[in-house]
């Protein structure tokens, strides 16, 4: 008499169920590339600071968060900057101060500028003053701003390729026998007519002084640096690498909103320790 042997339940099932945990964990990955993504591209995104040209605000170093949504949507907006998204979608008009995230117009690297004048805005500088519609913002002298400095730091090449790090409009500069130290320049506090108020530096006096008046031209933004002497900005005709000129709003990125890590520059990847003791921990958190 032939007889079936009794085949062990769930036996045949193991291949199927192998099968199926890779394609659930494969799918589960392409889920959450598509979720970051997304989230990446219109919402928020992150950035790092590769100039001193907003300083005091902005060092070099810093690590900020920009919200993606506040401007609108363009193919900015994506990775590559992906042709995805025709022209401006949802578009937002920034405000008077705000620190913009934004694509150059030239050679569409990212740039980081503050927002000081809107379509139809008569712009100018006159002795170092901002003047917006005739009227000059209000600036006044506040404590110098000391930036630390770290030239074993420097050295390395974590910051950046100068020997030395201090900018031509220092007021005092001082490193001790450990390579730590310190450039001082004159800060000032400009607040403009809605009350937004932000400090900026100024190197004293430069051909950049005085220029203008000039109208914002419809559709575009007038950006300048917080360090007014050590900034390619709007007041610059646009070029590769160099100044802006009037940016189109369709180049904005995002919105600049808060810091998310800030490092000296000295942490070192064979050294996990100085990751910790490179950190700018006081700056972490910030909003901008």
């Amino acid at each position: 008499m032939n007889e079936l042997a009794e085949t062990p339940a769930g036996a045949d099932d193991k291949p199927e169920e192998k099968g199926e945990s890779w394609g659930s964990f494969a799918w589960f990955v392409v889920k959450l590339a598509i979720a970051a993504l997304l989230f990446r591209s219109f919402l928020f995104s992150p950035f790092s600071i590769p100039s001193e040209s907003m300083l005091p605000r902005l060092m070099i170093g810093d690590y900020l968060v920009a919200a993606k949504w506040p401007y609108g949507f363009s193919k900015y907006s994506l990775p590559l900057n992906a042709p995805l998204i025709p022209g401006r979608i949802f578009a937002g008009e920034p405000e008077r101060g705000d620190v913009v995230i934004f694509k150059h117009p030239i050679d569409e690297t990212d740039y980081i500028k503050r927002v000081m004048g809107l379509p139809g805005d008569t712009v100018e500088m006159r002795g170092g003053v901002f003047v917006l519609n005739g009227e000059p913002v209000k600036k006044e002298r506040i404590a110098d701003f000391v930036q630390p400095i770290n030239l074993d730091a420097l050295d390395a090449g974590n910051e950046t390729d100068r020997t030395w790090p201090c900018a031509w409009g220092v007021v005092e500069s001082r490193v001790s026998t450990d390579g730590t130290g310190h450039c001082r320049y004159e800060r000032y506090r400009e607040t403009l007519p809605s009350g937004v108020s932000y400090e900026v530096l100024d190197f004293g006096e430069t051909g950049i002084d005085d220029w203008g008046p000039r109208i914002v031209p419809e559709g575009t933004v007038f950006l300048m640096g917080d360090n007014r002497d050590n900034s390619q900005d709007s007041r610059f005709e646009a070029k590769a690498a160099g100044g802006v000129g009037f940016v189109p709003q369709d180049n904005l990125v995002g919105r600049a909103s808060a810091m998310m890590w800030s490092t000296d520059g000295s942490a070192e990847w064979i050294k996990p320790w100085t990751w910790f003791t490179a950190a700018r921990w006081d700056r972490i958190g910030d909003g901008i």
